[in-house]
């Protein structure tokens, strides 16, 4: 049998006899595989690691990934004038105050999982009427906080496209609200509350806005059929597997709407 030149490295063993000397084949290499690209700052270009920080650009509605020094640069509300605000990674839960079932349908999501978040609106949106259907269900509500900035609720949940927005019964949020004191904790545009609620499941958890954002991405990968599939519904049980191990609870004394991070 003749071996060409140019054959793979991995063919050299076969190209010669035992004991034979190595010929010009056993010295070509294997090409070395490409290497991973480096993930680098967004803001700086400083070289990441695996647990790095995000950051929420509010002007583009984007999560930007961040080395350690300017995630803390950003933790403060005023710094980059607004722009930028450093997205915490507690997760809270509050087991004295427990979901229940005929809360969760008050709201009319359709699905078991859904994310709601508190956006500040920005000045356009802030003169903007919200759209109603029925009189009494809106995707979005805008508010003044305390006088100050105002902001807008939207519920949202994954699927096979990404994040679909669904309607929102502004009454029975608002109701659910005061029955459960998490859901006006999360801090806005870097938080979010996230919920599931089935036949044999009733959770509810504060959560940073990326974590919500890689629930979706997961499901996009997995989502298979009508309702999801096997693979899906794992990644849903592994994803609330680990926010209950992620979370301490909640003490609505001593942590005021939109506190400590």
């Amino acid at each position: 049998m003749t071996v060409r030149g140019g054959a793979p490295a991995g063919l050299a063993r076969f190209a010669r006899g035992a004991g034979s000397a190595p010929g010009p084949i056993a010295d070509v290499a294997a090409p070395a595989p490409p290497a991973a690209p480096v993930e680098r700052c967004e803001l700086c270009a400083e070289r990441l690691d695996d647990r790095h920080g995000h950051i929420a650009d509010l002007e583009q509605r984007a999560i930007r990934c961040t080395c350690r020094a300017c995630y803390l640069l950003f933790t403060r509300e005023e710094a980059g004038g607004g722009r930028y605000r450093a997205i915490p990674d507690r997760v809270l839960h509050d087991p004295a105050h427990p979901l229940s079932r005929a809360g969760w349908e008050r709201l009319q999501i359709p699905v078991a999982v859904a994310f709601f978040l508190t956006a500040t609106a920005s000045p356009s949106e802030a003169e903007t009427v919200t759209v109603t259907e029925a009189e009494t269900v809106t995707e979005t509500v805008t508010r003044a906080e305390g006088g100050g900035a105002r902001t807008t609720v939207s519920a949202f949940y994954p699927g096979p496209a990404g994040a679909t927005e669904c309607l929102l019964d502004l009454d029975a949020w608002n109701r659910l609200r005061e029955e459960h004191p998490l859901l006006a904790e999360a801090v806005p545009d870097v938080e979010a509350i996230v919920v599931r609620c089935d036949a044999g499941n009733r959770d509810c958890y504060l959560v940073p806005i990326d974590v919500c954002y890689e629930l979706v991405g997961r499901l996009r990968l997995q989502w298979r059929g009508f309702d999801g599939g096997e693979q899906a519904r794992a990644g849903i049980d592994e994803f609330f597997d680990t926010l209950r191990r992620r979370a301490r609870g909640f003490d609505p004394a001593s942590s005021p709407a939109g506190g400590p991070r």
